[in-house]
């Protein structure tokens, strides 16, 4: 399934975040966001995952408005990670990765095999399957994220909706967990802080600023000095990655910030 933004107009607090985006995350493919902070990124996928509703525009899935279905039907359909994950779950857990079955339950269903496997399969993709009865409370934050993580692929979406899934993982698990979603190749609209890493996994990017897409197309098309330093307001070189071939973005840490356009 793809999902296609249409003239996306998002506000709260009185103020404009995102203005009339349009983007593409097509089937199959790894599309990331990326931006300076408060860039709208996060409202974006808010969005999408239907945690915010649009001033006006629509995010429509594989052609039908995702506002129009069921909350139940859109969550077997999108799973998200958000930015804004709870830490106070006093579950075990193998109960959290299980919450991402409940859409396919009815009320007071109990799990079945089927069930069983799949939350399995999510732990050990993560590399979690060995914490299955900790206390979620009790892990680390970069292995409470691999749990959400976990939740999202037993939730078996055709769209995964990510927000910085990379925060508060450590290199190893940053490398595997993009390597898994590549493998995983299901449809992914993800915001990246790290823009090496969105050159490296992204099938396309879209470049937000002030609320608006500036930019789009495939990482080495768009990831361009230019556009780096009238975005970011960096001075930075691009040249092949020595082992990937994929772009590579060397960054002048030694010359001042400039000021990003506004």
């Amino acid at each position: 399934m793809r999902i296609d933004i249409e003239d996306l107009h998002v506000a709260y607090g009185g103020r404009t975040v995102v203005a009339g985006a349009h983007l593409v995350a097509a089937e199959g493919e790894i599309t990331g966001l990326v931006g300076p902070n408060g860039s709208g990124k996060s409202t974006l996928l808010r969005t999408v995952y239907r945690h915010l509703k649009p001033v006006s525009g629509r995010v429509l899935l594989d052609g039908s408005d995702l506002r129009e279905l069921a909350p139940a039907r859109s969550a077997r359909h999108v799973a998200a990670l958000p930015q804004e994950r709870g830490s106070d779950f006093e579950l075990t857990v193998r109960e959290v990765v299980a919450m991402g079955r409940t859409p396919y339950k009815r009320a007071f269903a109990g799990e079945d095999a089927a069930d069983r496997d799949i939350v399995a399969r999510a732990l050990a993709d993560v590399g979690m399957d060995g914490y299955a009865g900790r206390r979620f409370t009790a892990l680390s934050g970069g292995e409470r994220q691999r749990v959400l993580l976990a939740r999202a692929f037993a939730q078996n979406p055709d769209v995964l909706v990510l927000d910085e899934p990379t925060n508060h993982l450590d290199v190893r698990h940053q490398v595997e967990l993009l390597a898994l979603l590549r493998a995983q190749r299901r449809t992914t609209l993800v915001s990246l802080h790290d823009l090496n890493a969105a050159a490296s996994v992204c099938d396309r990017l879209h470049v937000l600023h002030d609320g608006a897409v500036v930019a789009s197309g495939p990482p080495r098309e768009v990831l361009t000095p230019a556009l780096l330093a009238e975005v970011f307001g960096v001075r930075a070189a691009v040249a092949d990655h020595p082992l990937t071939g994929d772009p590579l973005i060397a960054f002048d840490h030694r010359a001042p910030a400039a000021h990003p356009r506004r």
